[in-house]
């Protein structure tokens, strides 16, 4: 983690009681997305408090390039260019198979209008990108990890 956020980490962290520190025990920062654009907005719907939700492939658990997300975990929201914006904890962790995510979840992302339709469009764009770069076949059936989170610092806290 680099310094700036592991700063804005700690900053929030002197703010809670020890039991409530105690309580925090896995820690990272990223942007969601792959992309500036769309980074930078999913950092301020985060900050909103409008997108709770995010899903990505199971692939990149199963492969170790990735550690799997657990409940409790503190997320460091960045924009693109690593500027903290926002601290999210994981309240949720799922799977399901991309056919199954549900209306409900979708809106949850918080992206686009909020819609099954809009959510299956783009992200099926995405996880198809991201099944070349992986070498792997985009179907229907993929297994996706599904997080819930809420914003416990920052915009929406």
């Amino acid at each position: 983690m680099e310094q700036k956020t592991q700063d804005y980490l700690n900053n929030y962290l002197d703010t809670l009681t020890d039991s409530e520190r105690k309580r925090y025990t896995s820690f990272s920062a990223d942007y969601f997305c792959g992309d500036e654009i769309n980074a930078n907005l999913c950092a301020d719907l985060v900050s909103q408090g409008i997108k709770t939700a995010t899903s990505s492939m199971k692939h990149w658990y199963d492969s170790g390039e990735e550690m799997m997300p657990t409940e409790g975990h503190l997320l460091v929201v960045t924009n693109w260019d690593g500027e903290p914006q926002s601290i999210v904890e994981i309240t949720a962790v799922s799977e399901c198979k991309y056919s199954d995510v549900t209306a409900e979840f979708a809106c949850s992302e918080g992206e686009g209008d909020r819609t099954l339709d809009w959510w299956r469009a783009a992200h099926w764009d995405f996880f198809s990108n991201e099944c070349v770069a992986a070498d792997i076949e985009a179907d229907e059936n993929m297994v996706l990890v599904l997080e819930h989170f809420q914003v416990v610092h920052g915009a929406a806290a």
